[in-house]
């Protein structure tokens, strides 16, 4: 089996792939300075307790990161653990996409990945929304390229801030209060946060699609993918597995010689 691990500033998303079947899936909290022997004894009891022998279950690690801190403990992960092939996403590894950008070494792995999934399993042109630290647009040609995109604050970290550069505020649940117009401070917050943000999406898909065409798919993936489709129709296609997907197919690309 290959395990896909998606790296991301505030959570580690892994995968377990039996060809092109997603057997388990777990989510850790990213924390810098946590040893390979550490992660290892979470990774490796999450496998035992899916029942899946670790080692011994997987052949292959295939790694997409932004923090790389924490690439390293798990490049040792998959290979003293697992004892399993190891390959990072990053310069030299075949992705199936061209990146045309003014540079390319600026575009973080996740994103290569994602375009990579997103054209192989939903065509384009596309336009990717991932929900993570930060909600990043990725924009995909008709062919596959990656062309470029938007990032912005992610929900977290907008609510974050609100609560702590503004005295009297304080932090909220992030979810969509019962009318636009609050009645309390804190419908009040939910309704600039959380619908506010509906509309930051709703307008920068727009604008891609301005650009890319009337057949632009919307592809929302990420952490808060889920909640944020339930309040708009703008984001066509929910796919939480999308980054995993395209580390598979990634990965497959790589080991065909």
């Amino acid at each position: 089996m290959l395990l896909a691990v998606d790296i991301g500033n505030t959570n580690i998303v892994l995968g377990l792939y039996a060809g092109e079947t997603l057997k388990a899936h777990w989510r850790l909290n990213t924390v810098q300075g946590k040893t390979a022997d550490e992660y290892a004894v979470t990774v490796l009891s999450l496998m035992e307790r899916a029942g899946f022998e670790a080692p011994g279950s997987v052949t292959g690690t295939i790694i997409a990161s932004v923090v790389p801190a924490v690439t390293q403990p798990f490049v040792e992960l998959g290979e003293n653990y697992l004892h399993s092939k190891v390959l990072v996403v990053g310069a030299g590894v075949r992705t199936g996409v061209r990146v045309r950008v003014d540079n390319p070494r600026e575009v973080g792995a996740d994103r290569v990945v994602n375009t990579a999934a997103a054209h192989k399993l939903y065509g384009g042109p596309a336009c990717v929304v991932d929900f993570g630290t930060a909600t990043t647009f990725d924009a995909v040609s008709a062919e596959g390229d990656y062309l470029g995109g938007a990032i912005a604050p992610g929900l977290a970290i907008a609510a974050d801030a609100l609560g702590q550069r503004a005295a009297q505020l304080f932090r909220v649940e992030l979810t969509a209060p019962p009318d636009v117009i609050g009645k309390s401070t804190v419908q009040a917050m939910q309704s600039g946060l959380f619908l506010g943000y509906v509309s930051l999406v709703e307008g920068l898909v727009a604008r891609f699609r301005a650009r890319l065409g009337p057949d632009m798919k919307v592809i929302a993936t990420g952490g808060l993918g889920e909640v944020i489709a339930r309040h708009t129709d703008v984001l066509e296609i929910v796919d939480p597995w999308l980054t995993l997907a395209g580390l598979r197919l990634i990965w497959e690309l790589n080991q065909a010689g």
